[in-house]
């Protein structure tokens, strides 16, 4: 992907910090009563025009809105909390008094009506917007809920400002819900005709999700997606009265948050199975995110399929590491396959694409029946883009990878023992940690110890490998460290890296108790290996994520000229229907 498409990732996944917590009600409701009391103190000493305006047209107004706006949400089956009620009453209330006093303070204040009237009109416009935005987006469901604080202020304005007041307070309703009705329809109007789908309606359940774990995002994902067939390559360890072992690599993405889609894959595909299984992070994009969690259904039941009466290989062969360029890869032997770790390691490794996986699966296949090839996913230093196989570092990938092929090929003559552990972690998701902790995988052959460390998360710091190599180098004489890529610790943006919240050290003691249990684990073992077709496999689809991200930005970009000139057309007709009126 080119430079344009890496500062597109960032750029929206830089839109989190827009995202916050609504303060709590009594606080809003503080705001609102103070800024009316302030409204009347200074009204009182300027000779009281409009005796009590500030609590008469503001307060009772907002105090209103904050207690009407859920019951009428709640009669069209929506919600909104009582916090976010208060806060957009209180929002409203500033809006409408830095609007009406912009003419006492350009000393006009003959034209008090007009503004306050246009401060009404604005409040009803932004509330309405706001309310399908974050409740419900359908517009002709949301009037009345937007309507309490707009229409309650000017009927009570209109007992300073004259009966003619109130005509011209409905038409200007009338001119600013136009003006936001044009302004949904130019919003909407990129995403309905270039993917079918309402951006009010996405943002509506991705708040949703956000707030209370709705997986109706999961609807939009399946209107975009298309089907695909794509390999997963198992290895399976027998290993008589033990727990037996399945590493899996699949080359589907775990994404693309939380719950939804494929985030929460490994823990799915672990529960499936009786064995300790452990899925590492194959080679896919976000183009390749499950749409829905039930997808993974189709994932177990093809690997499920594969693994069943499968000759097994007592032989083993020892692991060697390969370098050429920023690319390094370990590689070890087992029965009839190659398992292959990569990573670009202390340079960023990002997701490496489909078809590069594919290509070293299929120059693999000259020596080995199968190849389980992975994105070690193991060093962040901020979001970036994926690696495409006509890159620089795509080349550095397959000539990696065939050296390494051509260096083991053969190489599965010995006798070897496997142990595998798991351990958990006392950390949340948000602090970057799945719900499977920390996995180790050795392999035993030839007198060398080879681990496989797998942290459940997405990415990790630059360190954390380091740290991990260190902890356990008493332990195994080979190493390599992964991450699942599990986007269960990711809600907006993918920067939540190992390491970021809980030191790279604390981690490692975790990862060098795996690595010491697995060493405890370890017994005679024989591998079995199965490539399954996952077939009809539903996800977002070759570039629709660039393409969704493209028209999202796009729209960032005239979303503010167009609120100005809407803005500006609501202005000019309230000023002639002001002249028109009065």
């Amino acid at each position: 992907m080119n430079g344009r498409a890496e500062a597109s990732d960032v750029r929206m996944a830089g839109l989190s910090r827009y995202i916050f917590t609504a303060p709590s009600w009594p606080r809003s409701l503080g705001i609102i009563i103070a800024l009316g009391l302030l409204i009347d103190a200074v009204s009182l000493r300027a000779g009281e025009t409009y005796p009590f305006f500030g609590t008469l047209a503001f307060t009772i107004p907002a105090v209103l809105a904050t207690f009407l706006t859920k019951p009428l949400l709640m009669e069209r089956g929506k919600v909104i909390t009582w916090n976010r009620s208060a806060l957009l009453a209180a929002a409203g209330t500033v809006f409408a008094v830095i609007v009406t006093l912009f003419s006492v303070i350009l000393g006009q204040s003959e034209l008090l009506p007009l503004a306050f009237a246009i401060a009404m009109g604005l409040v009803f416009g932004v509330r309405l917007l706001v309310i399908a935005a974050i409740a419900d987006y359908r517009l002709t469901h949301v009037v009345m809920p937007a309507l309490p604080q707009s229409a309650f202020g000017v009927v009570f304005a209109t007992l300073s400002f004259g009966q003619e007041f109130l005509l011209l307070g409905v038409v200007l309703h009338l001119v600013f819900g136009f003006g936001c009705v044009l302004f949904v329809w130019f919003v909407e109007r990129p995403l309905n005709k270039g993917f079918h789908i309402s951006a009010f309606n996405f943002i509506n359940t991705f708040i949703e999700h956000m707030t209370d774990g709705s997986k109706s995002m999961e609807d939009f994902f399946r209107e975009i997606g298309e089907e695909v067939s794509v390999p997963q390559v198992s290895l399976a360890f027998r290993r008589g009265d033990r727990r037996d072992i399945i590493f899996t690599v699949p080359n589907v993405h775990p994404g693309p948050m939380g719950e939804i889609g494929g985030g929460n894959l490994t823990r799915a595909v672990y529960e499936a199975f009786p064995e300790e299984v452990m899925t590492a992070h194959g080679c896919s994009t976000h183009d390749f995110n499950l749409v829905s969690a039930s997808e993974s259904e189709k994932i177990i039941s093809a690997v499920q399929d594969s693994l069943e009466d499968l000759p097994y290989s007592p032989c083993a062969g020892p692991s060697c590491r390969t370098r050429v360029g920023s690319v390094e890869v370990l590689a070890q032997p087992m029965g009839d396959a190659l398992l292959m770790v990569s990573t670009r390691w202390p340079q960023k490794t990002e997701d490496v694409d489909f078809a590069i996986g594919m290509t070293v699966m299929a120059e693999a296949h000259r020596c080995f029946a199968h190849c389980a090839f992975v994105d070690a996913h193991n060093c962040m230093a901020d979001v970036a883009s994926p690696v495409h196989i006509a890159s620089k570092e795509g080349s550095e990938y397959l000539a990696t990878a065939e050296q390494c092929i051509s260096d083991s090929a053969g190489g599965a003559v010995h006798p070897f023992r496997a142990g595998a552990a798991r351990v958990s972690m006392p950390f949340s998701r948000e602090e970057g940690i799945g719900d499977l902790g920390v996995q180790a995988l050795v392999v035993e052959t030839a007198g060398q110890r080879t681990g496989y460390v797998l942290f459940d998360g997405n990415n990790m710091v630059t360190d954390l490998r380091a740290a991990v190599f260190e902890a356990v180098g008493g332990l195994v004489d080979e190493c390599e460290v992964m991450t699942s890529d599990s986007h269960v610790v990711n809600t907006v943006t993918g920067k939540n890296p190992l390491g970021l919240h809980v030191s790279p050290e604390v981690l490692a003691t975790y990862a060098k108790q795996a690595v010491e249990e697995a060493v405890a684990d370890l017994a005679d073992a024989e591998v079995a290996s199965a490539s399954a077709a996952c077939e009809d496999v539903l996800v977002f689809g070759s570039n629709r994520i660039s393409e969704l991200a493209s028209t999202v930005n796009a729209m960032l970009v005239f979303i503010p000229p167009l609120s100005l000139a809407v803005l500006l057309v609501a202005f000019l007709l309230s000023v002639l229907a002001y002249v028109v009126i009065v």
